[in-house]
């Protein structure tokens, strides 16, 4: 009797103790360590080279910027942020104590005629690299061994694509001469617009055009400009009668005198 009297008087006691655990959970010990959490990932931002939380970065293209200002500007090492950077091993260095003063402006199409479609510009980037397939078209047997580069390409549908920094040497102008000063390579930036000269650019083309044009007059404010045909009119005619000069001068806002060729179709 006195057993039975003590286990139900246990069993009691246990009910009130479960209920007290209910109503006050036990709080983790102070003394106790804590699960360390995982430790931020720092990246760099390319533009100034401050290091922050990579989930306040900005990230394009396998590169993290801090703002949207170092985004979209041209660097101290000669690199526009939000372009997508496929360099090229056709470049060298300019001339001593030479910056750029020139902007030429160029038409491509890789295989001809393929610009309308949209997925064709992988191939001009493959030829600026050295990498194209001479059997993937029967015209590129004929290039696939030149060696040539641009600074800069605006695809068709209105990408930037740099292969060169601004302060190194591009291959584009070949045999040329602006204003009586050969060898314009040594002094100018060159832009390829994806098409054939003969059929309108497109507008986001255009529009991607001015964007380069504001970033680069910031670092390079004395720039001219002028076509590839200017520079060498007996073996070239890009960017061709299809590029507006007047509406090119009007939405970059640049002075008419820097533009030593004129306004007119060419």
């Amino acid at each position: 009797m006195f057993a039975g009297a003590g286990l139900f008087y246990l069993w009691i006691q246990g009910k009130k103790q479960a209920k007290l655990d209910s109503e006050n959970p036990l709080k983790p010990s102070k003394d106790k360590p804590k699960k360390a959490s995982e430790p931020e990932v720092m990246v760099q931002c390319q533009y100034c080279k401050v290091h922050l939380p990579q989930s306040e970065a900005i990230g394009y293209d396998d590169r993290f910027y801090c703002s949207q200002e170092h985004f979209h500007a041209l660097d101290a090492q000669g690199w526009i942020g939000d372009a997508r950077w496929r360099i090229s091993p056709n470049q060298d260095a300019r001339p001593e104590n030479i910056s750029p003063d020139l902007v030429v402006i160029h038409h491509i199409s890789l295989p001809p005629g393929e610009f309308r479609n949209q997925f064709s510009s992988y191939h001009i980037v493959d030829f600026f690299q050295n990498k194209l397939d001479p059997n993937a078209h029967p015209y590129f047997e004929e290039i696939a061994n030149h060696k040539v580069s641009s600074h800069f390409l605006i695809a068709r549908s209105g990408e930037l694509v740099q292969c060169v920094s601004t302060q190194k040497k591009a291959w584009h102008a070949g045999v040329s001469t602006f204003l009586g000063r050969e060898k314009c390579n040594d002094f100018s930036i060159g832009i390829e617009l994806e098409g054939d000269g003969d059929t309108p650019f497109a507008e986001v083309q255009y529009q991607a055009l001015t964007n380069l044009i504001e970033k680069l007059a910031k670092t390079y404010p004395g720039l001219q400009f002028s076509g590839h045909s200017d520079i060498a009119p007996e073996r070239n005619t890009d960017p061709g009668m299809s590029f507006d000069w007047k509406r090119f001068q009007k939405e970059t806002g640049i002075s008419v005198q820097k533009l030593p060729f004129g306004l007119d179709f060419r």
